[in-house]
This record gives C-alpha cells, sequence and structure tokens, in this order.
C-alpha cells in the first residue's frame, strides 16, 4: 500500500514542494466511500456537503505558493530536500521557532476567520513530534521518521479520530469488540483492522486518518493500535451526520455554514489492512494508553487549538460591536460593560498562545514543546469561556438575531422591498441589506445548527469537560508543582506553632 496521497499522475507533485490547491482538490478523487443521506458520495470535491470546505482548504495550500504571505506561512524544510513547509510541520527548537509557528498557524487560521478547526495544520501537531520523537514509537521508529519527512515536504492533510463510540461507556474498551475498533488478525503484511472511532471531523476532505486511544486504559493486545489509514483505502467507511453546508440556501444567508462545514462522521473500519509501515503502536497496551501525554501532541494541540480559538474570537468580538452599533445601543452602560468582557475572553486566549511560546518546555536533544501549563489552562478556560461569548452575544441583540426577513430574494420582491428598507433599517445610517446581511452573519456564527454545533464543538475539542479539569491536577502532580504549592504553604506555617512565632526575626504578643 502506497503512502502517498492519492494523486492523479497527471497532477503528481514532487516532494520536494507542498501541493497546491488545485492538486489538493484533485487528490481527493480517490475512491473514498463518504456516504449521506443514504448515498455514497462520488466525488467529494463536487458534492454540496464538502466542495466550498474543499475550495477554503485549497486557499491555504495556495498560501504556501504565494509570495505575498510566504514569509508567513512557510519555512524551510529540515529535511534536507532542499523545500519549504508550514512551519508547524517542523521540530521547534527555541521561542523563536515556536513564534514562527503561532505566527503561521494563526495567519491560516484568519484565512477562514477561525471557523476551520481541523485544517492541516492541526495534525501537524501530532506529525511535527515525529523527528524528534521517534524512538518513543520503537519498534516503529523508522515509520515515525518516513511520516514526518513526507509529510512536512508535502504538507500532507491528516485528520484523527481517538474516541471510541458513546455506547457502553461503562465497560471497559476490550469488552465491546463488536463496536470498538481492533485488531482482528495479524499479517505478515499488516494488521486487518475493524471498529468504529469518533468523530472524525472534516476526515472527508483530508488525505489520511490517524487512529489511536484516549480514554480508559487498554488492556489486550488487539486493542493497543496506533496507526494511519489513507482515506481511499477499501473498506473505511465515513458515514456522515448531516450536512449544514447542503442546506444552506444562499451564501447572504448563510455565509459561514455554507463554506466551513467540516463534516463530523461515524468514522467506521470493515477488515482494513493497515500495512507494517503505517503503524506506530501496537500490541503494547501501556504505551497506546499514554500515547497522549508520551507523544507530545497534548502540548502542541492546545497551541494550535487557543491561537486557533483567539483568531475566531477577534471575529466573533468584531461582529458584537457591529451588531450593538446597528441596534443603536453600543452606548449603554451595560452593553460596554459585556463587550469589554468579549474582549477579554479574546485577551485571555491570545495572551495564553503568547505565554506557551516564550517559556518553552524543554524536551528531546534541543527539541522544545510549547509550555503545558498553560495549554491545559486554556481547555478548560474556552469550556466557559466560549459558551459566555454567545451568551452574550444572544442577550445583548435578542430580537435583532430573528427580526430578519426569510431569504435574500425578500430584497429583490418590488412588493415587499419598500417596507425591508423602511422598517429592517439598521442604527447610524444603516441601510437594510446591510443589516440583514450583517444579523444572518451573527446569526450563523451562533443560532444556527453550525452555530450551536460550534459551542459543542468548543466545550469538547480538547476532551471531556472532567478530564480536562483532571488533567490540571495530574499534570501538576507528576511535574512537582503541586509538592512546591503545597511547600509553599508549609513554609508559612512553619513560622509559627501553639506557642507564637517560630521565626526569629518577629515579636510574639506581650
Amino acid at each position: 500500500m502506497t503512502t502517498q496521497p492519492h494523486v492523479s499522475p497527471a497532477t503528481a507533485t514532487p516532494a520536494a514542494r507542498p501541493l497546491t490547491g488545485e492538486e489538493y482538490i484533485e487528490s481527493l478523487r480517490d475512491g473514498r466511500e463518504v456516504f449521506i443521506y443514504g448515498d455514497k458520495v462520488p466525488d467529494v470535491t463536487t458534492h454540496p456537503a464538502f466542495r466550498n470546505s474543499v475550495r477554503m482548504t485549497a486557499r491555504l495550500y495556495d498560501s504556501l505558493h504565494d509570495p505575498a504571505r510566504r514569509d508567513v506561512v512557510t519555512a524551510p524544510t529540515d529535511t534536507g530536500n532542499g523545500g519549504f513547509t508550514h512551519p508547524f510541520f517542523r521540530t521547534p527548537r527555541s521561542t523563536a521557532d515556536l513564534y514562527k509557528d503561532r505566527d503561521a498557524i494563526a495567519e491560516w487560521a484568519r484565512m477562514t476567520y477561525g471557523w476551520m478547526g481541523r485544517s492541516p495544520d492541526y495534525k501537524a501537531a501530532f506529525l511535527g513530534t515525529l523527528g524528534a520523537n521517534s524512538d518513543f514509537y520503537a519498534p516503529f521508529a523508522a515509520n515515525a521518521r518516513r511520516w514526518y519527512t513526507e509529510s512536512q515536504e508535502k504538507v500532507l492533510y491528516w485528520n484523527h479520530a481517538i474516541i471510541n463510540p458513546p455506547v457502553d461507556r461503562d465497560r471497559p474498551p476490550d469488552e465491546v469488540r463488536d463496536v470498538f475498533m481492533h485488531v482482528e488478525e495479524e499479517r505478515d503484511d499488516g494488521l486487518i483492522v475493524s471498529g468504529a472511532k469518533v468523530v472524525a471531523t472534516g476526515s472527508a476532505i483530508t488525505h489520511y486518518n490517524f487512529i489511536a486511544h484516549y480514554g480508559l486504559p487498554i488492556k489486550k493486545r488487539e486493542f493497543a493500535l496506533v496507526c494511519t489509514v489513507p482515506m481511499g483505502v477499501p473498506g473505511m467507511k465515513l458515514i456522515c451526520r448531516q450536512s449544514y453546508a447542503a442546506s444552506a440556501t444562499t451564501p447572504f444567508d448563510y455565509p459561514l455554514s455554507s463554506r466551513f462545514d467540516e463534516n463530523d462522521t461515524i468514522f467506521i473500519l470493515d477488515k482494513v489492512k493497515i500495512p507494517w509501515e503505517n503503524v506506530f503502536i501496537f500490541g503494547d497496551p501501556e504505551k497506546a494508553s499514554t500515547f497522549f501525554p508520551g507523544s507530545g501532541f497534548l502540548h502542541r494541540f492546545t497551541f494550535h487549538g487557543v491561537t486557533r480559538l483567539a483568531v475566531k474570537l477577534d471575529f466573533i468580538a468584531g461582529l458584537l460591536l457591529m451588531g450593538v452599533a446597528a441596534t443603536g445601543v453600543k452606548d449603554f452602560r451595560g452593553i460596554q460593560a459585556r463587550a469589554g468582557e468579549v474582549i477579554g475572553w479574546r485577551n485571555l486566549f491570545w495572551a495564553l498562545s503568547d505565554a506557551m511560546a516564550a517559556r518553552p518546555d524543554e524536551w528531546i536533544d534541543g527539541a522544545v514543546l510549547p509550555h503545558l501549563d498553560y495549554g491545559l489552562a486554556y481547555r478548560w478556560f474556552m469550556t466557559v469561556g466560549y459558551p459566555r461569548v454567545r451568551e452574550i452575544i444572544m442577550q445583548d441583540l435578542g430580537s435583532a438575531l430573528i427580526y430578519l426577513p426569510s431569504h435574500a430574494d425578500d430584497f429583490k420582491s418590488p412588493e415587499i422591498r419598500p417596507y425591508l428598507d423602511q422598517y429592517v433599517r439598521g442604527s447610524g445610517g444603516l441601510d437594510a441589506v446591510q443589516r440583514v446581511k450583517l444579523m444572518k452573519l451573527i446569526w450563523d456564527s451562533i443560532g444556527t445548527e453550525f452555530g450551536g454545533r460550534h459551542e459543542l464543538y468548543e466545550r469538547n475539542y480538547s476532551g471531556n469537560h472532567e478530564n480536562i479539569r483532571a488533567e490540571l491536577l495530574l499534570s501538576a502532580q507528576q511535574s512537582g508543582l503541586t509538592d512546591a504549592m503545597t511547600g509553599f504553604a508549609e513554609q508559612c506555617m512553619a513560622e509559627y506553632d501553639l506557642d507564637g512565632w517560630t521565626a526569629p526575626d518577629l515579636i510574639n504578643p506581650g
């Protein structure tokens, strides 16, 4: 089985450079089995559920070849091929490298206004660790090194599915063999794998899907698998949720849903062969269970996530400020207080992004990772901050978000257009078309199915709400931080006892 993305001979690209947007689009025509509304999708690049998300992603690939953006979104490869790549695909070795990574992540996030969380650089959070940390995957270390090189040189688009489906979660993974992913057969040329994973967001438009484990510890060998699978491999099935993009009537009415829907899927392997060269871990339950913290992925995906969320909040804060101006309430004291709160949340996430780069954690052979403590803090704050921002918008714009005509075509009706121009105009001289355009954009960001899904996404992006809190404690225990904090408190308590001060420089009463 090839380790190349499925690219037709006419558009095959040399390893020395990343795909262009056109080449990326062509690479998705590989026979992948994607199902939606009861039908198998013949071509994700033309289907209404995926075609515009594909093209927004193609813009990212084209930016790598754009002289105007090259200084921000590219850097020389470290593989010796003389090419260039997105910086986050490389191993960082300094604070300067991490800031370069962060700025490239932010630039790509701005190109999607922060709404595509699973852009190609997202899984670089894992791929960029494989060079420095290849020995972690022994006896498959050579696979890690090869994928580090290839993914960096081509900027391959990976996604992942690492969570077991919400079925029988009260039982250990190895007791849910009929649902959870496992190895059915070991062969000389690879592994035969069956089972399902959750939720493979955006996988329908990627090159590869990465399979790993996060959750209750694994006990049995056949469940201890970390690997990657090309999206066109026989036996892989993606069963999609309903498409917000396909149901969007016009860009005017659904400007976000219609082009940023990263369709979430039920990810199924039905006796799929995984060749050994695509395996990272197998047969080692302890290593498979500790992949999440041991790989370096946790540091890096939180770094990507906090930066992307900060960009998204730049956009949402701008929408709120425009919305309260359009309704004539921007100078109300309470409105100003809550707009300031939204900006405060935005500032918090940018500050965490800065701090993760400014205070890196030393790693392997001179490599560094973004500072984990601050990444873990982001995981918790986002579950509180994003719903609060959405609540403020719904509270302070209220009926303005539904005091809207049904469709862009309403403005083309000679009978009702004069009424719309008069009664649906905005404050401060804003005409009806611009006011409706703005409110529909805000509603799509927080009120439509697309907007509601994004709150669910941000709440659960980093793991379930209890784990992300408990892991703050576990990480602090492992790093010695909890000992330092309790020691600090004990230092204070050591300065006095029942008889008074024990510190020689303090004076007792009387």
